[in-house]
């Protein structure tokens, strides 16, 4: 994803964090809440986590490049679970970081508390579906004996904010690209927020300025997005809010 000059200037004003120190604030177990906003809003928001929060540097980089491969059942069982809105539920994927050779295997879940766990072993590559080793893993962390497979790929570039004080994280996504075989889709002037505090988001400076935006928190689901952009959701009823918003965030751009 190309940066914006007017955005890459903020960025660089951003004091840095490095991954060393950002480990005090790993947040596993955490309380996720998400906003869904349009690109045209970035400038105004980077201005005001500025002085509030560290960008994490990497190498000298801020921001990186992210690939995640979901794994679903034939029956796309992971799917319909959070259509559903099943309290329980979980999803698996591969993540890579995109120019290291870092790449994890997922499985987040949620707990049913209203919080969300994360569960992940470190692999050598993305394969073609899971090793033995690996499915075992995921049977284990899920407590299912599924049968997996890849189903979707999801490509953006990720900005990692850090609070200077309190127990915080917060990522932005940009530049959201979905395959799928030979399907591809873009999911342009769209970003993803994702607060991330080991309790209530209230007090977060990153809510007030959301709320003074206008912008309320808005569940969204890279993956089942992804699916239904692609035309291979088998259902999407309970997601049409979340999709009309989509549309009018992007026509608004």
């Amino acid at each position: 994803m190309s940066i914006a000059p007017a955005l890459e200037e903020r960025i660089a004003r951003f004091v840095p964090i490095t991954l060393a120190e950002m480990d005090r604030v790993k947040l596993q177990a955490r309380v996720d809440t998400k906003y869904v906003f349009g690109e045209h809003d970035m400038p105004a928001i980077l201005d005001t986590l500025m002085t509030e929060y560290r960008l994490l540097e990497l190498n000298g980089v801020r921001g990186a490049n992210y690939t995640s491969i979901y794994l679903d059942t034939p029956e796309r069982a992971h799917y319909l679970a959070h259509h559903n809105g099943r309290t329980f539920r979980h999803k698996v994927r591969f993540r890579s970081y995109v120019g290291s050779d870092l790449v994890f295997l997922e499985v987040k879940r949620k707990t049913g508390r209203g919080d969300t766990d994360k569960v992940r072993i470190r692999v050598n590559a993305i394969g073609d579906g899971l090793t033995p080793e690996q499915a075992a893993f995921v049977a284990r962390t899920t407590r299912r004996n599924e049968a997996l497979e890849p189903v979707l790929r999801n490509d953006f570039h990720r900005l990692t904010f850090v609070h200077r004080t309190r127990q915080e994280r917060l990522t932005i996504d940009g530049g959201l690209c979905y395959s799928a075989g030979d399907r591809r889709v873009e999911l342009t002037g769209i970003r993803i927020a994702e607060l991330k505090s080991s309790g209530s988001a209230l007090g977060s400076p990153f809510t007030a300025l959301m709320r003074s935006l206008g912008h309320r928190p808005a569940g969204m689901s890279k993956y089942c997005v992804g699916l239904h952009l692609l035309g291979l959701a088998p259902k999407a009823n309970a997601f049409k809010p979340v999709l009309r918003r989509l549309d009018q965030l992007r026509n608004a751009a």
